[in-house]
């Protein structure tokens, strides 16, 4: 899935399900596109409980976007059509509003993502689809296993693309969801794929957060990035591959995509390495990485000395560990989940023929509660660390936090928020 501000990402629910794509690493698998923009509130108002009410307030307010979008140069007729009919979508408000309880760690999404049926289905994809993905990795320099991938992990190779009436869906977010000046753009760009005869039979088809295709572009995505590769004079997500992998592709070259060079490869560190190091906005280029004594994992692709790349530790110091580069990094512009990116680069390793993660994993590690990291970030704000406002997200703040606590333990200095850490912050915190 990949809401940039372009994609999106916050979370298809449905798509991301079935395709075994979830949240993941400690942080919320984000809906290809949906990032919102500085300064635009993240909460609705209260929503009356009377359905009669929220119906006549809904339609109040489409009579006015109505105008809205006659007047920023969508057809009449387009206009009638799709805006006629609409009604709220509870289910809708209830995906946007939800926060979830846990989220799964990094092992446990990669255990789903890169399985044994999806890398051998995903093989066969690369064989079938041959000739068209030879022709996009020449134009775009993409490898035709990076675009299947992300064809696996979006729609689980086309065949949960969602079910919603995208015009409905963004209308009930507009209305009342939070963000909801990123959902009204969304919408009008909608309206306007309509009106420019892309969408099939004139009306779109995906999640619930407006994601479309097999590659789950949402509305502002698709304007700036998808191509009619099959010259049919439609940019057609849901039923045309060249279309589809051309504007995949496209997508993560516009974004700084760099032809030949690999997303990286998983890292073994020495002992004693400097943990502060570790850190995605810590970049060196590689061979400074091996002189501070990093190699790679055996069987990896060798990565260019000069290129620029940094240290994740998805799980912490306990957990495998990845020298990742630019490419890597424009994978996360699809998506911005270092979960999902990694995803992605080990399905196209393993359809490719390299090795998966040879690394451990802390699996005896529980994944903190969305309430045990308000607690961790209140306990680390008690120390006087700065954290600001406790959100439940562990971000560079919080880690940062984290990483002053952990020296302040002698311990290893990751940022990792685990219930191990958890656990040494309430004994601390109590023996004050």
């Amino acid at each position: 899935m990949g809401l940039k501000t372009s994609h999106i990402i916050f979370l298809a629910a449905a798509v991301v399900a079935s395709a075994g794509c979830s949240s993941a690493g400690g942080e919320p698998l984000p809906v290809p596109g949906i990032k919102p923009p500085p300064g635009v509130a993240d909460q609705a108002a209260p929503l009356t409980a009377d359905p009669a009410a929220q119906e006549t307030d809904f339609q109040a307010w489409l009579a006015g976007f109505r105008a809205d979008a006659r007047a920023a140069g969508v057809g009449p007729a387009t206009v009638d059509r799709s805006l006629s009919g609409l009604r709220v979508l509870p289910e809708v408000l209830a995906s946007d509003s939800s926060q979830p309880e846990f989220v799964r760690p990094v092992w446990t999404y990669l255990d789903g993502a890169v399985s044994e049926t999806r890398i051998t289905r995903g093989r066969e994809q690369l064989s079938v689809q041959r000739g068209l993905l030879s022709g996009v990795e020449r134009d775009y320099g993409v490898p035709p296993e990076i675009v299947v991938a992300i064809w696996a992990m979006e729609s689980n190779f086309g065949s949960n693309m969602g079910s919603y009436n995208v015009v409905e869906a963004l209308a009930t977010l507009a209305w009342h969801g939070r963000r909801a000046e990123f959902w009204r753009e969304q919408l009008l760009e909608a309206l306007r794929i309509i009106d420019r005869g892309d969408a099939p039979q004139g009306r779109l088809v995906g999640s619930w957060a407006g994601a479309m295709g097999h590659t789950q572009f949402i509305p502002t995505t698709f304007a700036g990035h998808a191509v009619d590769r099959d010259g049919d004079g439609r940019r057609d997500l849901w039923n045309s591959l060249p279309d589809v992998f051309g504007s995949t592709a496209g997508y993560l070259r516009d974004v700084g995509w760099r032809a030949g060079e690999p997303w990286g490869a998983e890292a073994v560190l020495p002992a004693g390495f400097d943990y502060e190091l570790a850190d995605m906005s810590v970049r060196k280029p590689v061979a400074e990485w091996r002189r501070l004594g990093v190699r790679q994992a055996a069987g990896t692709r060798a990565l260019p000395d000069q290129s620029e790349a940094a240290i994740l530790l998805p799980a912490g110091h306990r957990g495998a560990a990845f020298l990742v580069m630019n490419n890597f990094r424009s994978i996360l512009r699809y998506n911005n989940s270092s979960s999902y990116a990694l995803a992605v680069s080990y399905l196209s390793d393993r359809m490719a023929g390299r090795p998966g993660v040879q690394g451990s994993w802390p699996r005896d590690e529980r994944p903190l509660s969305r309430d045990e990291r308000f607690e961790l970030q209140r306990l680390l704000g008690a120390r006087g660390l700065p954290v600001g406002n406790p959100d439940g997200i562990i971000g560079a703040n919080t880690r940062g936090a984290i990483r002053a606590f952990q020296k302040s333990q002698n311990l290893p200095a990751d940022g990792f928020a685990s219930s191990t850490l958890l656990d040494r912050l309430r004994t601390t915190a109590s023996a004050s």
